[in-house]
C-alpha cells in the first residue's frame, strides 16, 4: 500500500512529496517494522509516477516477499539542476553541463535524519533503532546513500548504493570516512551494470575503495555487477531481491 503526502523542507522553504510504502495488513496489526529511506521516491513503486515511465516496481516486489518493512521514498526536486544540488553533499562542476553545483546534501540529510525520520517514527509503527534503519538510492541517489552511510552511521546501518556517482564527491567522502568510526554491523551494497560500465567508460575503483574502507572497520559489503545492466530503473528493479536480501538477511 502506498501513501502520499507533502512534508515541509525548511532549508528550501518548500514541500517534498513523500511516497511511503506500508506492508499489506499494516492497519490490521500492531506490529512494528524496519524502515528504509530511499531517494527519487517517485520512481520506486508505480510506473505512472516514474520520470521515464518505468519504476523499480518495489511495491509489487515487497508485497510478495517475506520482508515486512516500511519504505519512505522522498521525491526529488525537478527544476533545473536542483536534483543534482540536493543529492550532493559537496560543491562540484557538473560533468553533464559544466555548470557549478552548490550541493546541499548535508543539509538535506540533516532534515531527513533529524526531522522527517522523527515524524515517521512518531506517526508509523517503526523500529527506529539504527540496526533497523536503512537508506538507498541510485545514481546521484546512490551517492547520497553512500554519504549517509558514512556521515550518519550512528543512525543508519544498511546502505543500498546502486550505480552511485561517487567520482563527483570522491575526495569529500574519503575525508569523511577518515573522520568517523563505522559500526561493525553496517552492511553496504554497491552495484553497477555491465552495459553501464561500458557506455560511460566507468571504473569500479571508487566502489572498491569504499568497500574496502568499510570492511576495515568490520562492516560487511557487497559489490555486484549486473549482467547486461544499464543505468536505468529497469536494471535497478531487477536488483530488488539482491540488495534487500543482502542488507536484511538474518
Amino acid at each position: 500500500m502506498i501513501e502520499r503526502f507533502d512534508y515541509f523542507f525548511p532549508f528550501k522553504d518548500t514541500m517534498r512529496k513523500i511516497h511511503l510504502y506500508v506492508p499489506p495488513y499494516y492497519y490490521e496489526s500492531d506490529k512494528r517494522y524496519p524502515v528504509m529511506y530511499m531517494f527519487d521516491g517517485h520512481n520506486l513503486f508505480e510506473d505512472d509516477y516514474a520520470t521515464y515511465g518505468t519504476s523499480w516496481d518495489l511495491e509489487a516486489y515487497l508485497d510478495q516477499s517475506d520482508l515486512d518493512m516500511i519504505v519512505v521514498g522522498i521525491e526529488c526536486p525537478h527544476e533545473g539542476n536542483s536534483r543534482l544540488a540536493e543529492y550532493s553533499p559537496c560543491y562540484f562542476e557538473s560533468p553533464w553541463n559544466s555548470q557549478i553545483i552548490n550541493g546541499y546534501g548535508d543539509k538535506f540529510m540533516d532534515w531527513v535524519i533529524y526531522n522527517l525520520k522523527s515524524f515517521i517514527d512518531a506517526n508509523y509503527r517503526t523500529l527506529p533503532q539504527r540496526e533497523t534503519t536503512g537508506v538507498g538510492g541510485s545514481s546521484m541517489g546512490g551517492l547520497m546513500a553512500l554519504f549517509t552511510g558514512i556521515a550518519y552511521n550512528n543512525y543508519v546501518s544498511k546502505v543500498a548504493s546502486l550505480s552511485p556517482s561517487i567520482s563527483i564527491c570522491r575526495d569529500y567522502l574519503k575525508r569523511g570516512m577518515e573522520q568517523v568510526d563505522i559500526y561493525s554491523d553496517t552492511r553496504v551494497f554497491f552495484s553497477y551494470g555491465e552495459e553501464e560500465i561500458k557506455k560511460f567508460n566507468m571504473s569500479l575503483d571508487d566502489a572498491e575503495f569504499f568497500s574496502e574502507a568499510f570492511e576495515k572497520d568490520g562492516a560487511e559489503t557487497m559489490l555486484y555487477v549486473k549482467p547486461k545492466g544499464k543505468h536505468n530503473e529497469a536494471s535497478w528493479a531487477d536488483q530488488n531481491p539482491i540488495y534487500l536480501d543482502f542488507l536484511w538477511k538474518e
